[in-house]
């Protein structure tokens, strides 16, 4: 990824470097009073976010999606961040929505709500009345939240290597490449022209499912900063209690509900990437997905290895697992071939006989993510991102219905589209092609083995071996051998040396001729490298 340009205009001026040096004290202020100079753990990280305020708060929810990049403890505890900040005053929310109209409140909004049905770090949300009588939601971005955020990146940006105080992450993580991530993502967010995007093509996606819904956008009164949207008056998700008041079947909306994530990560590839219970409403016996500024994006080939992983993990098939890791990521590093089939095996050996049904695919997910990761294979975002909401998704329909499997849903649907998809007819041309192409390669291998026979009598034969894997036992051969063929030269030269030393060979050097001497010293040489070689091993053995 590129290395993220911030605004400059501010930040560069003496007012800008004031500021800065401003923030710098309270970011220092705060960190001594949590005393990070004894360790940063989990809980301590989340408590500093916290007290650092929307921005931090909102880097510390992207940070808590990256379990691929940061240890498993770290991501636990980020997804704890609070959800609700302090909201705007009123009047700063007049003063945004005025300046983005270049009209008065009053003219827009036949009513405007002044108490704030959620506060975000980005952004907060009222109720409004249009001049039309329609009921909508308006989102309105807090002020110089882009340029605050910024500025805070940047003083992170500088101040990466401190960040190394984190135990478990070592030099394994490049802090500078997640800021720039998440400085990418914000923008995205803050940017609500996308959002409207977002959730027109999300309605597209779904038109002909019955029991599925999202906002209209009313695009005439949105901007980059304001976002207009229907109003849905629904129960949030987690309130199972007025759901079954109201006579809902829970089984059935988690049924449906996963039924429909689903479809929108195998069959969209555009999926919701934070569906916790807040973005989730049942009205009128429909699933309302709000908030679709955070939207995950799969490519046509991404899903298709998304499938094969689950059709992996379906039948324990290790070597079909480690392929589609080595495709999904990326890699520059070399890859054991044969580690990564073991780390796969034992991820594997550690569900046993565990039924489809009682797999948690999300924690699968995460073990996979942190497994290559290990082996320094890089994902997608889209891939964590998808991690993450299948993480969340799971918790939501576990509190609706502790029965409802996600992976056994999906497996499901991924059999089904398969049979929907079934042409007889091309699959029949299909079979006929390759049952054409398998005769024409079986009548050509009678002359194929005649002439290799003829080529293997000549002498001319020759075999292509590539041992896939095997790097580091040759490497331990090609230091015996090394260590040998060194041994053998000691011996050759002591042994000549000791036959130089009977004659009268000159010139000599204290009665001995000089070459014996040379032959004496080198062969001493040899013989201490070896011995040295030979300890440090052990050595370095012992500590592995």
């Amino acid at each position: 990824m590129p290395r993220m340009q911030r605004p400059q205009s501010k930040g560069e001026s003496s007012g800008g470097r004031g500021s800065n040096r401003h923030r710098l004290r309270e970011i220092m202020v705060i960190l001594a009073k949590n005393d990070v100079t004894r360790g940063i753990t989990p809980e301590k990280i989340r408590k500093i976010i916290e007290e650092l305020g929307p921005t931090f708060v909102k880097l510390g929810q992207v940070l808590s999606m990256r379990q691929d990049i940061l240890p498993a403890a770290y991501c636990a505890e980020l997804r704890k961040l609070q959800t609700e900040v302090s909201p705007m005053d009123f009047s700063e929310v007049v003063q945004v929505v005025e300046t983005e109209y270049g009209q008065p409140l009053g003219e827009v909004f036949a009513h405007f709500d002044a108490a704030p049905l959620g506060s975000a770090s980005i952004a907060q949300v009222h109720r409004a009345v249009l001049m039309d009588g329609r009921e909508v939601v308006v989102k309105i971005q807090r002020p110089g939240i882009r340029e605050t955020m910024a500025r805070d990146i940047a003083l992170l940006d500088r101040a990466a290597t401190l960040l190394k105080l984190a135990g478990g992450t070592g030099n394994a993580v490049d802090f500078r490449m997640i800021f720039d991530e998440m400085w990418f993502t914000a923008q995205q967010e803050m940017d609500f022209l996308i959002e409207a995007h977002n959730a027109d093509e999300f309605r597209e996606h779904n038109l002909d499912i019955a029991y599925v819904t999202c906002p209209k956008i009313d695009h005439k009164h949105t901007t980059a900063r304001v976002l207009v949207m229907e109003y849905i008056d629904g129960i949030e998700i987690a309130d199972t209690h007025t759901l079954k008041a109201q006579g809902y079947d829970l089984e059935e909306i988690a049924e449906k509900l996963a039924e429909n994530y689903i479809k929108q990560v195998v069959d969209d590839g555009f999926f919701h990437a934070d569906p916790h219970p807040g973005n989730i409403r049942i009205q009128d016996g429909k699933i309302a997905w709000i908030d679709l500024g955070m939207m995950g994006v799969l490519s046509n080939r991404d899903k298709d290895l998304f499938r094969q992983a689950v059709e992996a993990i379906a039948t324990r098939d290790i070597e079909e697992m480690k392929s589609v890791l080595l495709a999904l990521g990326v890699h520059s590093a070399k890859i054991n071939h044969a580690r990564l089939y073991a780390d796969v095996d034992d991820l594997f050996a550690n569900y046993g006989t565990m039924d489809l049904s009682e797999m948690n695919i999300g924690e699968m997910m995460e073990a996979l993510l942190n497994l290559a990761n290990t082996h320094q294979i890089s994902m997608p975002k889209g891939v964590t991102m998808l991690s993450r909401g299948v993480i969340t998704i799971e918790s939501v329909l576990t509190r609706l219905s502790p029965s409802t499997n996600i992976i056994r849903i999906m497996a499901n649907h991924m059999k089904t589209e398969r049979l929907e998809n079934l042409d007889p007819e091309a699959m029949l041309k299909a079979l006929g092609k390759e049952a054409y192409q398998a005769g024409k390669s079986t009548l050509g291998i009678p002359g194929q083995l005649f002439d290799l026979l003829k080529m293997t009598v000549k002498g001319q034969t020759k075999v292509n071996l590539e041992l896939t894997g095997s790097e580091e036992p040759l490497a331990t051969i090609d230091q015996m051998i090394n260590k040998l063929v060194t041994c053998i030269i000691t011996a050759a030269l002591l042994i000549g040396s000791s036959f130089i030393s009977t004659t009268d060979m000159t010139p000599k050097v204290l009665g001995i001729p000089a070459l014996g001497v040379l032959g004496y010293l080198v062969a001493l040489f040899l013989s201490g490298t070896l011995i040295y070689s030979i300890h440090s091993g052990k050595k370095h053995r012992y500590k592995k």
